[in-house]
């Protein structure tokens, strides 16, 4: 959370955008894991990779959704929603080019606010998969400023996971408190850890 991710398009323009929402994905034990038994595919390879390395893969056939390979065996965390900082019209362009028809004007806080909605305002695809963070020329990392503190931050349930038990019910899903560019509030949540003074009531 909070770090910023940095799109360099081939044109030159540069795209930034702050880290707002996340899931974390533990590997092996956990069953909503694309790694989950510790298996280890031509798709999910970038999970088993050195922490830092994209792993890319589509959904539904079309959309894209990245994640960044973490310390453990065959985590990662899905960046799930992103604030944009900068070149906010070119993620205008790239959002519209990948939808069909005419297309209303998309406000800021609906440029990145879902992982494939990111993915697409980023130009993140499939070439993306394997890539790393750390060297590449195309798109990597900077450090954010004022971190958020641990009261700025809500810890809830992942979404559309499905039926996986427990791991279900993990509040794995993290994401900056009163943010307006993140993808899903989790209002009950919220109160609860308002109750156990994990942040103030607002």
């Amino acid at each position: 959370l909070f770090q910023i991710l940095v799109r360099k398009l081939p044109d030159g323009r540069e795209l930034w955008g702050r880290i707002v929402e996340t899931e974390a994905y533990l590997g092996g034990e956990d069953e909503a894991s694309h790694s989950k038994g510790g298996k280890q595919t031509q798709r999910n390879a970038a999970m088993f990779m050195k922490p830092g390395t994209l792993y890319v893969y589509q959904i539904y056939g079309i959309y894209f959704c990245v994640n960044v390979s973490s310390q453990g065996e065959g985590a990662a965390v899905l960046l799930r929603s992103l604030e944009p900082l900068q070149g906010l019209d070119a993620m205008r362009e790239l959002r519209s080019a990948s939808k069909k028809g005419p297309t209303k004007l998309l406000k800021d806080w609906q440029l990145c606010n879902g992982p494939s909605k990111l993915c697409q305002a980023f130009g993140i695809d499939k070439a993306f998969d394997q890539r790393d963070l750390t060297q590449d020329a195309a798109i990597w990392m900077v450090p954010g400023h004022d971190l958020p503190g641990e009261q700025d931050v809500v810890a809830t349930t992942r979404i559309g996971i499905g039926n996986r038990g427990e791991w279900a019910q993990k509040p794995l899903r993290f994401y900056l408190r009163g943010n307006r560019f993140v993808s899903v509030v989790d209002k009950k949540r919220e109160r609860e850890m308002a109750a156990m003074g994990h942040f103030p009531c607002s």
